[in-house]
């Protein structure tokens, strides 16, 4: 389940937050550019970094004032206003002492903090961020003054389509699933004209002066082959605060939740902690529901590839709608597929007629395969013999049907859902014989 939004009280302004996890340090996230608490849901590797950090701690997530769930009829806030904000928070959760993560311009408003209130700095944790914004004789590594502005106008042309992703998440710049998500991201966490304000706002940012200063313990990472931010930046802030410790880190990719994302959250948690122990598998009952478009490559062909792009999208939107409705969780949509997970078998089967009907009028059909079984999930990820009988089952369904496993019927007696035998089946890799149903509507 997802956390629920609340809302600290900032002076006059409200900053939307959530709370993830139990742990027993807390560690507040500054996210950077852009941000929406609840969007960064919709995509499972953002919802699994955020679960991973939470093995370990009470993360704190919030969204800076002008942006996402947080008011935004706001002036463009200054760097101060910022640092007033995350003390609104934690003081919001009754937190005393934290560590602060800041990534990319959360950074230098981590520092400023870390410097301004060091008896509410646990510790600080910088990614991928910056001192200065704009580059200086001793500050070579910002981008220079023609690509900045190249990159100004193509916020105000292009915001609210997946602009800048080929920087910010090089590896995900040709998956048009992500792409959407990203899309989608950036409209709901900012406007085109709040979007400029904030860059505007940066390039005036310069910390420093404070970098000396700091007297918490710090680490500062960076990936190697990060576009946006240049790894030499990093090390010069490190090189700046006393006893920093620095990481370079292999990647390319800006974002944190993409890479290898347990080489970053391994490093924050033995900083933190003192020990890295990689995610924990959790073994739980769960069903696993699969949906696979009938003929995919006919329609592909018969639509051309934006018809089939915007088809896709539709479909990908109806089937999280309906998984966040049923309560499920969406574990992946590879291919022309989704994958997801719930802890009630009936409400999976609902779901998955629910995605499957709401393709009919478009003239796609689905086929969906149902499986309750026991699952491992780490991070991000679900695994287990239920995944692959799930997956089969699905692969033996024919157009617009709902096929469950045996134990899924069982299961759901007393329901009112109504079922059809479909007889015994052999699945592929796996022993015996497996009797399968169709499941109907509701009687």
């Amino acid at each position: 389940m997802r956390p629920a939004t609340r809302y600290a009280k900032s002076n006059d302004i409200h900053i939307a937050y959530q709370v993830v996890g139990d742990g027993p340090i807390d560690l507040v996230w500054a996210p950077g550019y852009i941000s929406h608490v609840e969007s960064a849901w919709d995509e499972p590797s953002h919802a699994g970094f955020i679960r991973r950090l939470a093995t370990f701690s009470r993360v704190i997530r919030f969204d800076k004032r002008g942006t996402g769930l947080s008011d935004r009829s706001v002036a463009v806030p200054t760097l101060e206003e910022r640092m007033d904000d995350v003390r609104a928070v934690m003081d919001a959760v009754g937190c005393e002492r934290a560590a602060l993560f800041g990534e990319n311009d959360g950074g230098p408003m981590c520092v400023l903090f870390a410097a301004s209130y060091p008896e509410r700095t646990l510790a600080l944790a910088l990614y991928a961020t910056f001192a200065r914004h704009v580059a200086a004789p001793d500050y070579p590594w910002p981008l220079q003054r023609e690509e900045r502005e190249r990159n100004v106008r193509r916020i105000i042309q292009q915001w609210g389509e997946p602009v800048l992703l080929e920087i910010m998440a090089p590896s995900k710049a040709g998956d048009e699933r992500f792409r959407q998500w990203w899309a989608a991201y950036l409209r709901l966490g900012a406007s085109p004209g709040a979007a400029l304000g904030l860059f505007m706002m940066n390039s005036e940012i310069d910390v420093r002066p404070l970098l000396p200063a700091i007297q918490t313990p710090t680490l500062v990472v960076h990936r190697t082959g990060d576009r946006v931010r240049k790894v030499g930046e990093g090390r010069y802030i490190a090189a700046q605060i006393p006893g920093a410790r620095f990481m370079e880190l292999p990647g390319v990719d800006h974002l944190p939740y993409l890479g290898d994302t347990e080489g970053l959250v391994g490093e924050l948690e033995e900083f933190l902690t003192g020990v890295r122990h990689g995610p924990e598998p959790h073994r739980v009952l769960a069903t696993v529901l699969f949906t696979d478009i009938v003929d995919s490559t006919l329609h592909a062909a018969a639509l051309g590839d934006r018809r089939w792009r915007d088809m896709k999208a539709q479909y990908l939107s109806l089937a999280r709608r309906e998984i966040d409705r049923y309560h499920g969780q969406l574990v992946d949509t590879a291919g022309d597929g989704v994958f997801a997970t719930f802890d009630g078998p009936a409400r999976a089967i609902r779901c998955g007629r629910a995605i499957s009907d709401g393709m009919r009028p478009l003239g796609v059909a689905l086929r969906v395969g149902l499986h309750t079984g026991e699952v491992e999930s780490a991070g991000e990820g679900v695994s287990g013999i239920a995944v692959h009988i799930g997956a089969r089952v699905m692969a033996l369904a024919g157009p617009g049907e709902v096929l469950v496993s045996s134990t899924v019927k069982d299961l759901v007696a007393g329901s009112g859902i109504q079922f059809r035998d479909r007889g015994g089946h052999e699945l592929k890799g796996m022993p015996g014989e497996w009797r399968l149903y169709e499941a109907l509507s509701d009687a």
